[in-house]
């Protein structure tokens, strides 16, 4: 045999090594697909969430320009928000310059919308990301021709669709509203500073997601960023400027839309947007797929008697969700107390708004302004509770539920460990949000039987949450796959009574959500009857629930 002929028998080719240029295009390599596929889950979620706020805002500027059409109800509202409390709860003191309804828009929306437009985007990303890989399908996904970077990249660019196509709304819309104060430059900026800080917030959720192993906790990290960011801002406008320089919510309302119309705050939000965003990436690359930059903590080795129990379970399951919730709420009444005292001067020769107030009745302008708010707290506990009911379906959807009911746990007593959780966390929400309520109120009142009033308030909208939780696990039970449904009850809640005061729309539309037969104390008086037919009807949505559930077949991995 010749050298060269035992040279070509011994050495085996080897592959050529590709490019770099292929293998930076194989990390997104899927992407396109992932992006449709992102597109066609949500395709319901995501055109929800945009209509809403759409139409929220919209709705909101049109009932600005119905009650200050004058410029002395103008100049007057602008007085009574020159306040701590006022300045705290809405944005910097510059927009009361010349406070028109354009720059009444800015003051009072733009802070607000941010938190919601932020919210939306980090659900999307830990929905689309961190979620995937919790219950397995990333890695499946991932096995075949996707590359490292792809789901996180399809994630951020439908985020930015999502924010993009809001953006454009608002500014299409609000520019053809023909509001004096509301022009079309004002109208695109306010529309692109919620694009931008819905991609900010987006990219933050995309950081969270990479530290910890699990959605929820990607989530409430991402979420706490947005409440520091809320609390920085309200902070620096009501003393220390430098504080809101802070925040980025505190740089899109220093665009001071409609009154300025400063665009370059909005590249500060998009810089910070893109170092979150290639720092996501780059922590991407330092951990495996499912797992968490964040070492799972060790815990106890031996468990507690408590997580003995399908209940004990349960509650370790929702106690951080609680949590959150609970300092949330906490906050959010104080917040609305500490201006109590200031809502007579705020109405004082507002034809419109004294009259609503009048129609509910109370002793006084203040219990009447209370009971109108207690119906938003009540929207913002009923989130926590849907979420709590619908746990059962996650743990289902995981696989996690089969080998619990494997054993002698009922199915009955495994679904009702949640809903009794639900349903006493978010009384326990209500009483916590009536507490900061009522010691805020009374303090800025000088009133103090306003404290018992507002607690009393607050909890009288337990049974409305109940109803929530039975409608959930009535979908749960029979239509598992369109559980989603009972998100009704929060948005339709506050669509109807909270926004249906303004907006005026029929009794018969309030009759069906169950918050609109709740009594609105303290303004009116306490009726049983209301609270114990709702309770009734979410005791029988349950067993509904767990009848179908018993009958059905389990959804299994």
């Amino acid at each position: 045999m010749s050298a060269t002929s035992s040279t070509t028998g011994t050495t085996e080719a080897q592959p050529p090594a590709p490019p770099p240029a292929q293998e930076g295009a194989s990390a997104l390599a899927g992407t396109g697909t992932l992006i449709r596929f992102a597109l066609r889950r949500d395709r319901i979620r995501l055109p929800v969430w945009v209509i809403a706020l759409f139409l929220g805002t919209v709705s909101s500027v049109s009932s600005f320009d119905t009650s200050y059409d004058t410029p002395k109800k103008r100049a007057d509202v602008a007085e009574t928000m020159d306040s701590p409390a006022g300045l705290a709860m809405t944005g910097p003191e510059h927009y009361l310059d010349d406070y028109n309804i354009g720059s009444m828009t800015g003051h009072q929306m733009l802070g607000f919308t941010a938190i919601l437009v932020g919210i939306m985007s980090v659900l999307l990303i830990s929905r689309h990301t961190r979620t995937e890989e919790e219950t397995n399908r990333a890695e499946l996904v991932r096995s075949t021709v996707v590359g490292r970077h792809a789901y996180l990249a399809a994630a951020l660019i439908v985020a930015v669709i999502a924010n993009l196509v809001l953006g454009l709304l608002l500014a299409v819309g609000l520019s053809g509203m023909g509001i004096d104060g509301v022009d079309g430059q004002g109208s695109l900026l306010y529309g692109l500073a919620h694009t931008a800080i819905g991609v900010l917030f987006a990219s933050v959720a995309a950081i969270t997601v990479q530290i910890t192993a699990y959605a929820r906790g990607a989530s409430g990290m991402a979420m706490a960023v947005i409440g520091a960011a809320y609390a920085l801002r309200a902070a620096g406008d009501v003393g220390s400027d430098w504080l809101s320089w802070l925040s980025p919510i505190g740089w899109v309302q220093r665009t001071y839309v409609y009154v300025d119309n400063r665009w370059w705050p909005l590249l500060l939000v998009l810089a910070a947007a893109a170092v979150c965003t290639a720092v996501g990436f780059v922590l991407s690359t330092h951990r495996d797929v499912g797992a968490g930059l964040r070492a799972a903590r060790l815990g106890s080795p031996t468990g507690s008697e408590t997580l003995t129990t399908p209940l004990g379970f349960a509650l370790r399951l929702h106690r951080g969700l609680l949590a959150g919730f609970g300092a949330g709420a906490l906050v959010l009444g104080v917040m609305y107390g500490s201006i109590l005292s200031d809502v007579e001067e705020m109405v004082d020769g507002f034809d419109e708004l004294e009259k609503q107030l009048a129609e509910i009745g109370g002793g006084t302008i203040a219990e009447s302004f209370a009971s109108v708010v207690m119906v938003v707290i009540a929207v913002v506990c009923s989130i926590y509770v849907v979420m709590a009911a619908l746990r059962p379906r996650a743990e289902e959807s995981a696989g996690r539920a089969e080998p619990l009911l494997a054993t002698a746990l009922s199915r009955s007593r495994w679904v009702l460990s949640h809903v009794i959780v639900g349903a006493a966390g978010g009384t326990a929400l209500m009483l916590v949000a009536g507490i900061g309520f009522g010691i805020s109120g009374a303090a800025s009142t000088g009133d103090g039987d306003l404290f018992l009033k507002l607690v009393g308030a607050a909890l009288a909208y337990s049974p409305a949450l109940w109803v929530a939780i039975g409608l959930a696990v009535a979908l749960f039970g029979w239509f598992p796959r369109a559980v989603a449904v009972a998100w009704v009850v929060p948005v339709y809640g506050f669509i109807v009574n909270y926004l249906g005061e303004l907006l005026k729309f029929p009794d018969i539309l309030t009759d069906l959500s169950p918050f609109g037969h709740v009594p609105q104390l303290p303004a009116k008086d306490m009726s049983w009857m209301p609270l114990l037919v709702l309770t009734a009807i979410a005791v029988g949505l349950v067993w509904l629930g767990l009848v179908g559930f018993r009958r059905r077949d389990l959804e299994t991995k």
